[in-house]
């Protein structure tokens, strides 16, 4: 693998990096978070005063909508999807007219009871009409939620996840991600989920289909080696440059067994301002 290039050069710098950087004919949002939907992160993106639109954002919960209502193509009455997670998978859900229970609802956030294991043993608890449980990051997970899915999978139901990354970073530390949340369920049943955010080249392959994206001329910029490098990486796109910002740091990708090596680095995003000039 060869050695990453070095290049050199808060907000107000990202946007100027966006509107500097005319050479960019496309940039798009690419982001593991399932929390938040598409239409979240643009009230985000505006608050910032960073220059977006709802199209320019692809986030893992609606790459999950996506493949479930275009790849999958449920039908009824068996087209229920069982959700463990919070809000913006629900409204990446409800986009593309796919039905589900769990979630946000108040009737799963709650403890496990007595009835509950008689109910959820016999099946009279559970919905006939699901067809696949998704999982992401939950920040109400209980083992009622865990219950309900594993008798789901049990029963056949498609296993995804809308990534399955060990952790998120937050407040300068670290916390459970989506992957802690399908962990225990795969260790259930022996089987790992489809995973439908980076580094899933389904992911990359929805994001191609819908930009019409020449790979050759992509460059995939990112913080963290085992999903934004490597899903460019794994994806052929023209290049990977890793910013010092988040999760890695330079001394990980010069281990022997480093999980990706970016193409370039630099420590900050608009450091590349300079490269510009």
């Amino acid at each position: 693998m060869s050695e990453p290039k070095y290049l050199t050069g808060d907000i107000a710098a990202i946007n100027e990096f966006i509107d500097r950087f005319d050479v960019c004919k496309k940039i798009v949002f690419v982001t593991n978070n399932s929390t938040k939907s598409r239409d979240q992160y643009l009230q985000k993106f505006t608050k910032l005063g960073i220059p977006s639109n709802t199209e320019e954002i692809f986030g893992s919960a609606y790459s999950s909508a996506i493949y479930i209502s275009r790849i999958l193509k449920l039908q009824p009455p068996k087209n229920k999807v069982f959700v463990i997670g919070e809000a913006g998978i629900e409204n990446e859900l409800r986009s593309e007219g796919i039905p589900f229970i769990g979630g946000t609802d108040p009737a799963f956030r709650r403890d496990f009871t007595p009835e509950d294991w008689q109910g959820i043993a016999d099946g009279s608890h559970l919905d006939p009409d699901v067809a696949a449980v998704l999982v992401g990051l939950d920040f109400h997970i209980n083992y009622l939620k865990l219950a309900h899915a594993h008798q789901y999978l049990r029963r056949g139901a498609l296993f995804l996840a809308t990534n399955v990354d060990s952790t998120f970073p937050m407040n300068h530390n670290f916390f459970p991600g989506a992957g802690s949340m399908s962990a225990p369920l795969a260790f259930m049943i022996g089987q790992q989920p489809l995973a439908l955010g980076k580094p899933s080249q389904a992911m990359l392959d929805a994001v191609e289909g819908k930009f019409q994206l020449d790979r050759a001329r992509t460059c995939m910029v990112g913080d963290r080696l085992n999903t934004d490098i490597k899903f460019g990486i794994e994806g052929r796109l023209g290049g990977t440059l890793a910013v010092l910002t988040g999760v890695n740091k330079k001394e990980d990708w010069e281990k022997a067994d480093a999980v990706a090596v970016p193409a370039y680095y630099a420590d900050k995003l608009s450091d590349l301002l300079a490269a510009k000039q």
